[in-house]
């Protein structure tokens, strides 16, 4: 599989000067596009993903809640080969969240939960895929900045991302891939978000 390169991301997600009882809302939605020539070959990747969030405020500074997530990738080959990687998960994320001022606040996520993966390669002989299911877990730091009465943007700078997946293979047979990923300070997202 092809590493998956620069993806241009809008984060609706975040921290919002939030009260005990308030419902959260949040998200990120990601888009990347790239095209590779040379050597008389082209490939084109195409990529969209979305993770929405819904918490309940149950404390002035914890914030707890559920979490989904969806990501398609498609590669395109010049000799009409095909890759596709397509990931499903849901879960659950606690939130810690702690006022640096009237306008700034820092807060961290932790979330836990199921993942699918299925990986697609179509060319002239056929199809093979890899089926892979697993768990997953998250710490995404970010800092929020409050423009006006909880609506705000939210600045992330990478995060932890650990995964384990169990692989089922086209011939039959299995494996398990083990990832982590540390990319603090090698990613960085803006987004927006509101408490209601």
């Amino acid at each position: 599989m092809k590493k998956m390169l620069l993806i241009l991301a809008l984060t609706l997600c975040g921290y919002a000067n939030a009260q005990k009882g308030s419902v959260l809302v949040m998200g990120n939605v990601s888009y990347s596009s790239q095209k590779n020539t040379g050597f008389n070959l082209e490939n084109k990747q195409n990529g969209f993903g979305i993770q929405p969030k819904i918490g309940y405020q149950f404390h002035e500074n914890w914030t707890a809640g559920i979490e989904s997530n969806f990501m398609s990738v498609k590669q395109n080959f010049s000799e009409g080969d095909q890759y596709k990687d397509r990931v499903y998960g849901f879960g659950g994320f606690i939130r810690y969240a702690k006022p640096l001022g009237s306008i700034f606040s820092a807060y961290a996520d932790l979330g836990i939960g199921y993942q699918n993966r299925k990986e697609t390669f179509t060319n002239t002989i056929g199809q093979t895929y890899n089926d892979s299911d697993g768990f997953y877990a998250t710490i995404t730091p970010a800092i929020f900045i409050d423009i006006s009465k909880g609506f705000g943007l939210n600045f992330n700078v990478g995060g932890l991302n650990y995964t384990s997946l169990n692989r089922d293979n086209a011939s039959g047979s299995s494996s398990k891939t083990k990832t982590f990923v540390f990319n603090f300070g090698q990613s960085f997202s803006v987004g927006i978000s509101k408490n209601f």
